[in-house]
């Protein structure tokens, strides 16, 4: 996998008389360490965990294209998003946008949201235009409703309003064991279900985001291991996941630090402190553990806080102004990752 000191957030390179071009970067999230709904009727969140997965895009700007073209030829909405980039900062053409990354589609790890996160960082890096993560905010609010994948660290983020709530700090780099059940989830359908939260779901959700925020910011692994596995329950109650049964045995088995879920994706995993020597036996355990179900099992690094200060977001720029944001823009829509 690509290291954050190898390629930096955004890249610009220089290209032909009147052509330029760019690289943007963006990590990926193993599912959300917490994600329900706020009480009082308040709002949808999610919390991020950010992994050491990656989507890569590189935009080549040319004024005399007359449009964006992509590849792969379905990231419509990658296309659409460096067009309306394009657009909004009075730039003539078009360009090549090319997409790569490690993050699969339909699995629930953040992949649309990166690869748009992405896009917008290699299209301001080819028009040398400043873009803080509120900008990019501002950009996808008018494209879909998305992760916080923009922001660096763990943020609890209003997936629908396409907004922060709130930056709650960095964790120590984890392990996630994790096992995918198969297939990839239809998140457009998926977000068309009414989620229907009682009351007292909401204020134990709030409950378990004060204390999440709490656990990131004193790094107290137990308890964010503990929330973790509450909002998978609570989740599960909902979208049963076909291996939780083995994935709870094995969490208790390998003394994790408790599970964490893809909410709408296809992976549940176990939490693990990172270093482990034993690792390797653990893992050959969970496939054993899992033939029975089917699926697939694999193993996910999160990010730590010295390989955010190693390559840094674009935080520390104007804000960029041209950018306003549609009223009413995708609200009700699917989120789609």
């Amino acid at each position: 996998m690509t290291s954050p000191t190898e390629l930096p957030a955004a890249t610009a390179l220089r290209e032909g008389p009147g052509r330029s071009a760019g690289t943007g970067r963006a990590f990926g999230t193993f599912g959300e360490l917490l994600q329900g709904a706020l009480p009082d009727d308040g709002p949808e969140f999610l919390v991020t965990l950010p992994i050491a997965g990656w989507s890569t895009a590189t935009f080549r700007y040319d004024p005399q294209e007359p449009a964006v073209s992509v590849r792969p030829a379905h990231k419509a909405k990658s296309r659409r998003l460096a067009g309306l980039l394009l657009e909004l900062t009075g730039r003539p053409g078009g360009g090549e946008l090319d997409l790569t990354g490690e993050l699969p589609e339909g699995k629930g790890l953040a992949s649309s949201s990166a690869d748009l996160v992405a896009t917008a960082r290699a299209v301001a890096a080819a028009l040398r235009t400043p873009l803080p993560p509120t900008a990019v905010e501002a950009l996808l609010r008018r494209i879909e409703p998305t992760d916080g994948v923009m922001y660096d660290g763990i943020v609890s983020f209003l997936h629908r309003d396409v907004r922060l709530r709130e930056r709650l700090g960095y964790l120590p780099s984890m392990t996630v064991l994790a096992h995918d059940e198969g297939g990839r989830v239809d998140t457009v359908g998926f977000n068309r279900i009414p989620k229907d939260y009682t009351d007292e779901e909401r204020r134990e959700y709030g409950r378990l985001l004060t204390a999440l925020g709490t656990a990131v910011r004193t790094g107290d692994l137990a308890e964010v291991g503990r929330i973790a596995t509450r909002s998978t329950e609570l989740s599960l109650r909902r979208r049963p996941h076909r291996g939780s049964g083995e994935l709870r045995a094995l969490c208790a088995e390998l003394d994790g630090l408790g599970l964490v879920r893809a909410h709408s994706g296809t992976n549940l995993g176990v939490l693990l402190p990172a270093g482990d020597p034993e690792l390797a036996a653990k893992v050959e355990h969970a496939r054993a553990a899992c033939r029975s179900v089917g699926g697939t099992v694999s193993v996910h690094r999160t990010l730590g806080p010295e390989e955010f200060a190693a390559a840094p977001e674009l935080t520390a720029v104007p804000e960029f102004t041209a950018v306003p944001a549609a009223p009413g823009a995708g609200e009700g829509q699917p989120h789609a990752r």
